[in-house]
């Protein structure tokens, strides 16, 4: 195993996490921009205003994603595998 393999897996993982990430934590903070512009003008301060919607969306958005990162995460961990064997050399 040298430092380069490990370094690469490193920043391999670090980007998958990224990727499957990000469109969650994006629908997320729309969703809490949205509110708080709504709150901000209606000068309504409820906090679970805020809280309710972006825990629906966040759900909504892991349901209605949750294929799509179980193919990226079982890609990356079969890429992972296939390595292995090039770790003995």
């Amino acid at each position: 195993m040298t430092d380069s393999f490990v370094l690469q897996t490193i920043r391999d993982a670090m980007m998958m996490v990224l990727i499957v990430a990000v469109p969650i934590l994006t629908g997320g903070m729309l969703v809490g921009l949205i509110v708080s512009i709504f709150q901000a003008t209606t000068q309504i301060q409820e906090q679970s205003l805020s809280f309710i919607p972006k825990l629906i969306v966040v759900i909504l958005l892991m349901v209605v994603l949750a294929p799509w990162i179980i193919n990226v995460m079982v890609g990356f961990t079969t890429e992972i595998f296939s390595k292995l064997p090039e770790l003995t050399k």
